[in-house]
C-alpha cells in the first residue's frame, strides 16, 4: 500500500462577527483580555443573534448579475472562498484551479419572508383539511422559480466555482454540523488516498434570517434569555446563539504543497466522527470517548489545546463538557479547552471549518486564545499547544473529532 499523504492547511479564509481574516481573529480571541461578543439583542427579539461585522463582503465579487441572483449566506461564503484562495496564493492561477476540488457544506436557501408572511396568515383560521389544499396551491403558483433555484445549497458551489474559476469537482454536503465536519474530513481522506492534490472547503452561514430562527425555535434549539457563555447555558435549560460566519480552508497534499513553495498553517492528522441515537442519558459522551480512542494522541508529552465547538443546546453541551473534564483530567493530558461559539456564536454548517481555521492559525502563530469564561475547562494556557484537538457534537445529531498539528519547522516554506 503507498503511504498515506499528509494533508496541510494552506490558505485560511475567514469572516464572522469579529471581522475578517486571520489578524481579527487573533487580535479579538488571543489578547487579554479577549473581545466581548457582538451580540444584536433587537432585530429578532427575543432570540439574539452575532451579526456580520461590517465586511464588504461583495468585495471579491465583481460582477454585479452574480451578487444579484445570491442571497447573502452565498455570497458570505463566495467571499470567505474567495480570502481562502487569496490566502494560498492560488487566487487567478488557471493551472491549480481547474483541477483544484471543492467540498462545501450548506443548508437550505433564504425564503421569500414576505410570502411565508402572507401565506401563514390565510391558513391560520382554516381548517387541517383547507390549509393544506391552500398551503399547496400556494407553494404551487407563489413562489418565483428563479428565486427557489438561486436559493438551492449547491448553489453555494456553483457560485464558487462561476467567480473564483474553480473548476475541479464538487460536492455540496447537507446535514447541520456534521456537514461541516465532513466536508473537512472528505478533502483531508481524499488527499490522503491520493484522489487529490488541493481542495477548497468550507461553508457559511447568515444567521440573521427570521426563517432561520423559526425553524430551529421550533425545534426548541435556541437561547432566548440574557446572553450567557456557552457553558453556562446548561443551568437554564441551554440553547445557541446564532451567529453569521463563513469558513474556507485550501487543504493540499504537502508534496503538491512543497512543489510550488506554499506556505502552511498546520496539517490534519487525523478526523473522526459517529451519529448516535441519542437515546439515553449519556450517549453523546460515550460516544466521544469512543472517537477520542481513535486518535493518535497516546501518551504524548505535548500540551494539547482543545477548541470545542459545543453550541450550549442540551444535552449535548453537557456531555461534552462531561467528556472534556474527564478526558483532560488524565495526567498525561495536559490541555485546555475553549468553546468558540461564546464569542462567534454557533454557525452550524460553518461552525466546524471555523474550529479548524481558528486552530490552524494558533499553531501558525505559535500561541493559543485567552479563556472564554471562567470555568474548569477554560484555563490559562501557559505553554503554546503543538496540537489542538477540535470537537464537532452538533446540537441535535452528529458528533465528531479532528486533530490538527504543527507543521515541522523543517518542512515549512516561509
Amino acid at each position: 500500500m503507498q503511504r498515506q499523504r499528509a494533508a496541510w492547511v494552506t490558505g485560511l479564509g475567514i469572516v464572522s462577527s469579529l471581522g475578517e481574516g486571520q489578524d481579527a481573529h487573533w487580535q479579538a480571541l488571543a489578547r487579554s483580555p479577549v473581545a466581548a461578543a457582538k451580540i444584536d439583542n433587537s432585530s429578532h427579539a427575543p432570540y439574539a443573534v452575532h451579526p456580520l461585522s461590517a465586511v464588504d463582503i461583495d468585495r471579491l465579487i465583481p460582477s454585479r448579475a452574480d451578487r444579484k441572483q445570491m442571497g447573502a449566506w452565498q455570497r458570505l461564503g463566495v467571499h470567505a472562498a474567495g480570502l481562502a484562495l487569496d490566502d494560498a496564493g492560488v487566487a487567478g492561477n488557471e493551472q491549480i484551479l481547474e483541477y483544484m476540488d471543492l467540498v462545501v457544506a450548506a443548508g437550505n436557501g433564504e425564503r421569500d419572508e414576505s410570502f411565508d408572511a402572507r401565506l401563514l396568515d390565510q391558513i391560520c383560521a382554516l381548517s387541517t383539511r383547507e390549509a393544506a389544499a391552500t398551503l399547496n396551491a400556494a407553494l404551487a403558483s407563489g413562489l418565483r422559480p428563479t428565486l427557489y433555484l438561486g436559493e438551492l445549497s449547491n448553489l453555494l458551489a456553483g457560485n464558487i466555482q462561476i467567480v473564483h474559476k474553480v473548476t475541479g469537482s464538487s460536492r455540496t454536503l447537507k446535514g447541520e454540523e456534521l456537514a461541516g465536519f465532513s466536508a473537512i474530513e472528505d478533502a483531508t481522506r481524499r488527499i490522503a488516498a491520493g484522489q487529490a492534490d488541493i481542495v477548497l472547503a468550507g461553508g457559511a452561514l447568515n444567521a440573521e434570517r427570521n426563517d432561520l430562527l423559526l425553524n430551529y425555535e421550533l425545534a426548541d434549539s435556541l437561547w432566548a434569555m440574557p446572553f450567557a457563555p456557552v457553558w453556562e447555558r446548561s443551568r437554564a435549560g441551554g440553547g445557541f446563539v446564532p451567529g453569521s460566519a463563513a469558513a474556507f480552508l485550501v487543504i493540499e497534499a504537502s508534496d503538491h504543497a512543497l512543489k510550488r513553495g506554499a506556505r502552511a498553517y498546520a496539517r490534519i492528522s487525523a478526523t473522526t466522527s459517529d451519529r448516535v441515537l441519542r437515546a439515553e442519558a449519556g450517549d453523546i459522551a460515550a460516544s466521544l470517548r469512543r472517537l477520542g480512542d481513535r486518535l493518535p494522541i497516546g501518551q504524548a508529552d505535548h500540551v494539547l489545546g482543545v477548541l470545542s465547538g459545543a453550541s450550549g443546546v442540551e444535552p449535548a453541551t453537557s456531555e461534552e463538557y462531561s467528556f472534556l473534564k474527564d478526558w483532560i483530567g488524565v495526567p498525561q493530558q495536559r490541555a485546555s479547552a475553549r468553546a468558540y461559539g461564546t464569542l462567534l456564536g454557533h454557525s452550524v454548517e460553518a461552525h466546524f471549518p471555523i474550529g479548524v481555521a481558528l486552530a490552524c492559525l494558533a499553531l501558525d502563530r505559535n500561541g493559543f486564545f485567552e479563556p472564554f469564561e471562567d470555568n474548569a475547562l477554560e484555563v490559562p494556557c501557559t505553554v503554546p499547544p503543538e496540537r489542538i484537538l477540535v470537537t464537532s457534537v452538533g446540537h441535535w445529531r452528529g458528533e465528531g473529532l479532528a486533530l490538527i498539528e504543527r507543521v515541522d519547522s523543517s518542512a515549512r516554506m516561509a
